[in-house]
């Protein structure tokens, strides 16, 4: 068979995938040759999505790879594809998010020669190679089943991301020798390990934590694969618990001793100060999650205990008093069946009989209390968006922009179960992101509702995708925040004493515009209007729901 179609079989039969994002061009015409259906009416096949750009590619994979788990997939031309597609890779990148990016790239006897050739790049693997874990360039057409095993065990074993891997045009025709077993459909790979703790390191670990009186957890995206360990650790260590953004929904809906992902917030700083051991799993530490307001605040007094697969990751904005190596599943496993086997007597988890919580869910429920979310004026006018919308779609997915619905929510919204919340507000901070996303997670979850969030700002980056939303029959409830431009970063402007510019844009007519792409839409003002607006859509096609943030306020208000 030709290179493309061993790329194709490989993808298809070896490693599962069953979509793939990317917009056909006159390079990677071979590629589609490949796509078309197998002769063997028993073999899989791949469902193909046809975004209007190539970000809304990277950012449809992105969403479907953190609502399946599994790696999204993108074939992307040469040249302006790949660097279309770079800001949506930077955002995996920044949440270790696994993306797979196979591109062409000019000739093999051409590269590096400057010589103008159509969508050349003085180095194209040079310019990805910044926002990828890998960027490979096929030179050896044999060496491909070697490459995707490789970019498949970084996905499997070590700290995810987006691989590239380009294939010259004169390459995709050129005839090889397919390995054993995948002319029939059954070719199989070992499967990579997860990497586990350091048992010894462990030991110490349950030392600490059984020696702590204040002991805190903090748990990041990397734990979204064992929510079971993750519940019955903390429920053992009767310990107060920050989930962040991508943990959302870790220890399920309103769990007692979750604190959520307000780590940045007064009385949870307060909680890590205090702390005389702190656990963190899986979490980067990082500024957007732990000091979005941008002071350096985020301070841990006590013994901090970090585990995470990746090294250098333990290195970085919090010095640890014990660093363990180890896939965070796993390593929420081991520690579980420690601590929940017996350890736990060591811990005061005496019940109030007149609250009826546990010590440690008492903390919990102050810290909130102190915080007093749905009460704070900056959030208040949420609070009845987010009620509608949980109650109306109880089991949804909810995939946001950067915006400030998205923003609220962060702090408010508790979700049932994890890789059902997740938005390009933390680590890269990409606009654009919410609608394609959120179409990738209903690529990917077909079962589940799918709500995006997205502002009049950030929409406008790829509201042509509402063209391949509907195109694709993909039923997501699209909730447009009208709040007349950039919200954000005109209160920014405003704190800082700059006038404002660039900031109070014009916006477009949505209902107009949607309806040009044959997408229902309707404006509402207040809660009830929305609750008919998604109760009577059509839940085969997508919806888009315009609130205007002034008119919305003001029935609040009333």
């Amino acid at each position: 068979m030709t290179c493309a179609e061993l790329l194709i079989r490989l993808l298809r039969d070896t490693y599962g995938v069953d979509t793939v994002f990317g917009i056909p061009g006159v390079h990677t015409v071979e590629l589609y040759r490949g796509l078309e259906p197998d002769t063997d009416p028993a073999a899989r096949t791949i469902r193909h999505v046809t975004p209007r750009h190539e970000q809304g590619a990277g950012f449809m994979a992105d969403g479907y790879a953190r609502s399946t788990g599994k790696p999204g997939v993108c074939f992307i031309i040469t040249g302006p594809g790949m660097t279309n597609i770079t800001t949506a890779m930077g955002q995996a990148l920044a949440d270790s998010i696994p993306m797979l990016v196979i591109s062409s790239v000019n000739r093999s006897d051409t590269l590096g020669r400057g010589q103008g050739r159509l969508h050349e790049l003085p180095s194209q693997q040079q310019l990805v190679s910044g926002v990828a874990r890998f960027s490979h360039t096929l030179l050896d057409p044999t060496a491909l089943p070697e490459v995707l095993a490789r970019a498949f065990a970084l996905f499997d074993g070590a700290r995810p991301g987006p691989v590239h891997i380009e294939i010259p045009i004169d390459l995709f025709n050129v005839q090889v020798d397919p390995p054993a077993g995948c002319t029939t459909h059954d070719l199989t790979l070992p499967r990579i390990g997860r990497l586990a703790p350091d048992p010894a390191l462990i030991d110490e670990a349950v030392t600490m934590l059984a020696g702590a009186e204040r002991p805190l957890v903090l748990l990041g995206g990397g734990c979204v694969a064992a929510p079971e360990a993750a519940r019955q650790l903390v429920e053992a260590l009767d310990a107060p618990t920050v989930t962040t953004i991508n943990a959302k929904g870790l220890l399920g809906s309103a769990h007692p001793l979750d604190l959520g992902a307000n780590a940045a917030l007064p009385a949870v700083r307060e909680l890590a100060r205090d702390a005389d051991v702190v656990l963190a799993i899986g979490t980067e530490l990082g500024e957007t999650d732990y000091d979005v307001v941008f002071d350096d605040g985020f301070v841990i007094g006590g013994q901090l205990i970090r585990i995470d697969i990746d090294p250098e990751q333990l290195a970085r904005n919090q010095q640890a008093t014990l660093a363990i190596v180890a896939d965070a599943s796993l390593a929420l496993e081991t520690l579980t069946a420690r601590i929940a086997g017996g350890l736990g007597e060591a811990y005061d988890k005496t019940v109030d009989a007149e609250a009826g919580k546990t010590r440690g869910a008492q903390i919990t429920a102050g810290a909130l209390e102190a915080l007093a979310l749905p009460t704070d004026p900056a959030f208040a006018p949420y609070v009845p968006l987010f009620d509608t919308l949980q109650q109306a779609l109880p089991e949804a997915i909810w995939v946001g922009d950067s915006c400030a619905t998205v923003y609220a929510a962060n702090h408010l919204v508790s979700q049932p179960a994890p890789r059902r919340y997740f938005n390009a507000s933390t680590g890269y901070g990409t606009l654009g992101y919410g609608l394609p996303a959120a179409m990738g997670a209903t690529l990917g979850r077909p079962d589940l509702p799918v709500i995006a969030l997205v502002g009049d700002g950030g929409i406008m980056f790829t509201l042509s995708e509402l063209a391949c939303a509907v195109e694709e029959q993909l039923p997501v409830v699209i909730v447009l925040w009208h709040n007349q431009g950039y919200e954000e970063i005109r209160r920014f402007m405003d704190n800082a004493g700059v006038t404002r510019l660039g900031v109070d844009i014009k916006a477009p007519d949505f209902q107009l515009i949607a309806q040009g792409f044959g997408c229902a839409a309707v404006a509402i003002h207040s809660p009830s209007e929305l609750a008919t607006a998604i109760s009577e859509r059509d839940a085969s096609a997508p919806l888009l729901v315009e609130i205007d943030a002034a008119g919305w306020q003001r029935s609040i208000a009333e």
